[in-house]
């Protein structure tokens, strides 16, 4: 029988409203035969859109994908707040005093740049050693701390009198749902999250996405084509190909001085590491006993 190697690389899903991010990851990783999986970055049950899953060796990578800017494009509903700040909850408070166009884009406009978010309380993060969700639906609130947060851009598209398409480009820990909670609580109104889909993460937008149907309906080749390569993750760091020494004494997760290969870097440059096989460590550039070095921190 024909043994094949062990899935590894990044699969990007497209996922779909009504899906939790774990059932989009554990069915993938049952139709791929993946020996682990996980995601970088949940959406919330009734969110679509780009989902990076990362398949067997690969999940020692969510480090680096975690830090990256994402993408949205959400659906603003003015006029409704809500306990969970999106149409899924409880209404709160509702108002038909909704301001005009041009106030919502002046008030949108106030977001943009770095501020502070207080995190809603339907939300994974751990206070305690519990998670906030499980606290919420208990009835519970409790106090949690603001966290900076950078708003890149915010495009506005007015829909309706009360609802606007936001285009979001946003740092890493950014809730949307709160970003709409918060403006239409600036706007005097309220206002929570209708809509959303995330159109960017990881550096990959959403056209590279197949939704778990397309994987499904996918041959085994396809399959296998459509999984980006761990390699490629680092495609913006340099590769350094090490003679035969020097790669068994990375392999081991020793410095390997600059010098010594004729190399030279900045202090702190990631580097694409490889061997006779091909890439097989990401190493960074840092100060050693005896000078320059790039040391191994994450192998693959």
């Amino acid at each position: 029988m024909e043994q094949h190697a062990p899935i590894s690389g990044l699969a990007l899903v497209n996922k779909e409203n009504g899906m939790t991010s774990q059932t989009a990851v554990t069915r993938l990783r049952r139709l791929l035969g993946a020996q682990k999986a996980g995601h970088t970055g949940t959406l919330d049950p009734m969110a679509e859109g780009v989902l990076p899953v990362l398949l067997g060796r690969a999940v020692k990578a969510s480090e680096f994908l975690l830090t990256g800017d994402k993408h949205y494009s959400a659906v603003l509903l003015l006029g409704t707040e809500t306990d969970t700040e999106d149409v899924t909850g409880t209404v709160i408070s509702t108002s038909e005093n909704i301001p005009d166009e041009a106030r919502v884009r002046e008030v949108c406009a106030t977001f943009v740049g770095e501020g502070q978010q207080v995190p809603p309380m339907y939300s994974a993060i751990r206070v305690g050693g519990r998670r906030l969700m499980e606290l919420a639906r208990e009835g519970k609130t409790v106090e949690r701390e603001a966290r900076p947060i950078t708003v890149y851009s915010l495009g506005v598209t007015r829909l309706s009198e009360k609802t606007y398409r936001l285009d979001v480009v946003c740092s890493k820990g950014t809730y949307i749902r709160t970003l709409c909670a918060d403006i239409g609580r600036a706007l005097g109104c309220g206002g929570c999250m209708q809509a959303l889909c995330r159109t960017m993460a990881a550096g990959y937008p959403i056209a590279r996405a197949h939704t778990l149907g397309e994987w499904e309906s996918m041959s085994e080749e396809e399959r296998v084509a459509a999984i980006i390569p761990v390699e490629e993750l680092f495609a913006d760091c340099a590769a350094v190909r090490l003679p035969a020494f020097f790669a068994r004494l990375a392999h081991n997760g020793l410095p390997i001085y600059l010098k010594k290969i004729g190399i030279s870097y900045p202090l702190g440059t990631r580097l694409r590491l490889l061997d006779e096989h091909g890439f097989f460590a990401v190493g960074e550039v840092r100060e050693e006993a005896e000078g320059i070095a790039v040391r191994p921190i994450r192998q693959f």
